[in-house]
């Protein structure tokens, strides 16, 4: 049965490397309980998984979207970032959290200016952590 699933899958993943990937996702979602979308005449997960992709019940693209998510660590989320150029000029940031009830403005907070000199001096003043038999 698993033979002519691979094949009927072909005609919907070009790609054989893919498919697996695909079908093994799959698997695995529905061995941790994802519901399945057609009957499972006694068969295993990898073949009710090719099974679902080779009567189009899932998307392949949705398929995939899915795997990619399910590998990142780190989702980035697409938010807009403050212009670095207009915070240096208004010299500080407008915090809303900080707000009054009784005052429209936004509290801002400014940032301690240190010059280059002062920069340096600090770091010459830094003690380096003592070496210990650990390592």
């Amino acid at each position: 049965m698993a033979r002519v699933t691979v094949e009927d899958c072909i005609d919907k993943v070009d790609n054989r490397f893919e498919l697996v990937l695909l079908a093994s996702h799959r698997a695995r979602q529905i061995s941790q309980g994802a519901s399945i979308t057609i009957d499972r005449d006694n068969d295993k997960n990898p073949v009710v998984a090719l099974r679902e992709i080779a009567d189009e019940t899932l998307s392949p693209d949705d398929l995939k979207e899915d795997l990619i998510h399910s590998l990142q660590k780190h989702v980035e989320v697409d938010e807009p970032e403050p212009d670095p150029a207009s915070l240096i000029a208004a010299g500080g940031v407008a915090v809303a959290s900080d707000r009054d009830e009784d005052d429209d403005a936004p509290e801002t907070v400014t940032f301690d200016q240190m010059s280059e000199e002062e920069l340096l001096a600090g770091i010459e003043g830094l003690v380096p952590p003592e070496k210990s038999d650990d390592y």
